[in-house]
């Protein structure tokens, strides 16, 4: 599978491309390295890493290895020769004055592999899919409990347990949970603040699964909610619903996001929602394409995307309600298996 990838990555090459980003390195090849780069060409294809990975390196097919110094940009700038393609998104400033230093031609470019990346095989989808499986049923468990009275940290933890005793590696990010006035900051960090009757708590997290990530939000209602809570509750539903029926492959990343803005900007709530409506999903928490109000992308099918409208009340609360979707021949396919409103005592 990792040469398929390579062979369709060849196909498109102006110049050989030369990976030093991680996750595409690893996306490529299967290598794991903190310190690691590939030379695409057409016809071949060379693995440089330091003496630290030379076993493992030796060990990944279809791939000719070639050890390196630790300093590994400074050993390819002599290594190397005429004109060659980088990552500009992972090499940093200094890293390409380095590898240009021994008369290297380096051509920047952006999201190449990334591009790749966004359309995912059927071993991917199977991946992200039982990492969602695991988030779902943690959350499932975690919602059996008692929820007033504990802290936002105490919860937080016990989602990781939870995703860990089911079968995942980790949580797919730092656990989110934001509770009453707390829940309107959109990436809450888990505080010593009590839940209380009458919140409404934002939990964002997912499950990480051989390398793949999932990720879902759901709003909780603990008790009986204030009128205008209800109310920005009822509306993010509205938005999240019509998102996730009526967006469809072809559609641009911007036309996508206005889907579920719309409904929100028309109850008056337009301002309260400042972050994208969602975002690809894979190795990365978060890859192409984006569904935003500034994306350059398209939705196209196979590729993994996540569907969160929110409203965020300063001082009284917020709401993000998220499945992670497959973008399938006439729609959105939802991945995530919890129901959308979920009220605990």
């Amino acid at each position: 599978m990792k040469s398929e990838r390579i062979h369709r990555l060849q196909a498109d090459l102006q110049q050989p491309l030369l990976v030093t980003g991680p996750r595409n390195l690893t996306y490529l090849t299967g290598f794991d390295s903190s310190n690691a780069a590939v030379l695409i060409e057409p016809d071949r294809v060379r693995l440089f890493a330091d003496a630290r990975y030379t076993e493992a390196g030796r060990a990944v097919p279809h791939v000719e290895f070639v050890e390196t110094a630790r300093n590994l940009l400074a050993d390819l700038a002599k290594r190397l020769q005429g004109r060659i393609a980088v990552e500009a998104e992972h090499l940093t400033y200094a890293g390409f004055q380095t590898l240009a230093g021994d008369g290297l031609d380096l051509v920047p470019t952006r999201g190449v592999v990334e591009k790749l990346r966004a359309v995912k095989d059927d071993q991917e989808l199977a991946a992200i899919s039982r990492a969602s499986a695991i988030a779902d049923d943690a959350l499932k468990s975690a919602v059996q409990e008692a929820w007033v009275g504990r802290t936002e940290v105490d919860l937080a933890r016990r989602l990781k347990i939870l995703v860990l005793e089911l079968g995942g590696d980790d949580v797919a990010f730092d656990v989110i949970v934001g509770s009453g006035p707390n829940g309107a900051r959109p990436h809450a960090r888990p505080g010593d603040r009590i839940i209380e009757e009458g919140d409404l708590v934002v939990v964002d997290f997912g499950c990480l699964l051989n390398g793949y990530r999932s990720d879902c939000a759901r709003t909780v209602e603990v008790g009986t909610l204030t009128p205008q809570l209800s109310e920005i509750v009822e509306i993010c539903l509205r938005a999240f619903d019509v998102a996730i029926s009526t967006i469809v492959p072809g559609m641009t990343g911007v036309e996508a996001d206005k889907v579920g803005r719309q409904v929100i900007e028309d109850a008056g709530y337009g301002e309260h929602f400042g972050h994208a409506l969602g975002h690809g999903i894979g190795l990365d928490v978060h890859e192409a394409p984006t569904v935003s109000k500034i994306s350059t992308d398209s939705l196209v099918e196979g590729q993994v995307v996540t569907i969160e409208p929110g409203i965020y009340l300063p001082e009284l609360g917020g709401v993000r309600i998220e499945d992670l979707c497959v973008v399938g021949a006439d729609g959105l396919d939802s991945v995530t298996s919890l129901p959308a409103r979920i009220t605990v005592g």
